[in-house]
């Protein structure tokens, strides 16, 4: 896990905190930008699994709207290539209770088979287990979403079990709707600490 920049934190109230920065290897991870709606727009035009088509974009107009309207519960911030700073995805968490977190991520395809979602997605956790007081991080992935399967369990993410027909986000043709499988992976803080191979 290298990281060789410095992690910055600026407190708005007991229970909310700002990620300023975080510079790994080969990315950097800060708040979005109104230059970062062409890229976001890349890979939020084409939503690849069904819990994201709420977020689908359609014009640089919606994306910097996106960028703008994030809901302040919310902690989304940028995954940027740190040799030009394009915007390769996103990372976000949602503090649900004073020590948990529940945690996501979109990245775009055309950077995918570089390691470069577990090298963001390994420094936001850690982020959150160190700065944020996080005692436990969840998160969950549609069942038929291997690519962020593969990626928690990498992470050191804990299978947790698989809800059947959980949730819809999309309907049949007959406009019924279609249910989604999901899972739920987890993982505590003294399970990180002890991780060393992820």
């Amino acid at each position: 896990m290298p990281v060789v920049g410095k992690l910055g934190m600026e407190y708005l109230c007991s229970q909310n905190w700002r990620l300023m920065i975080i510079e790994t290897e080969h990315l950097i991870i800060r708040d979005f930008q109104e230059k970062d709606a062409v890229g976001l727009l890349e890979y939020l035009s084409h939503p690849r699994v069904n819990c994201f088509v709420s977020e689908r974009l359609c014009s640089e107009e919606s994306a910097l709207a996106y960028i703008s309207n994030t809901p302040k519960e919310l902690l989304r911030y940028a995954v940027c290539l740190k040799e030009d700073d394009f915007i390769i995805g996103d990372v976000f968490a949602l503090r649900e209770e004073a020590d948990t977190f529940n945690v996501g991520w979109h990245f775009n395809q055309r950077f995918e088979g570089k390691g470069l979602a577990h090298e963001a997605a390994t420094e936001f956790l850690d982020y959150l287990f160190r700065e944020a007081g996080a005692r436990r991080i969840y998160g969950f992935v549609e069942d038929d979403n291997l690519r962020s399967k593969r990626l928690c369990e990498r992470l050191g993410m804990r299978y947790e079990g698989c809800m059947k027909e959980f949730i819809s986000f999309v309907c049949h043709p007959d406009g019924t709707p279609r249910y989604e499988d999901t899972c739920i992976y987890a993982v505590l803080n003294k399970e990180w600490k002890n991780n060393k191979n992820r």
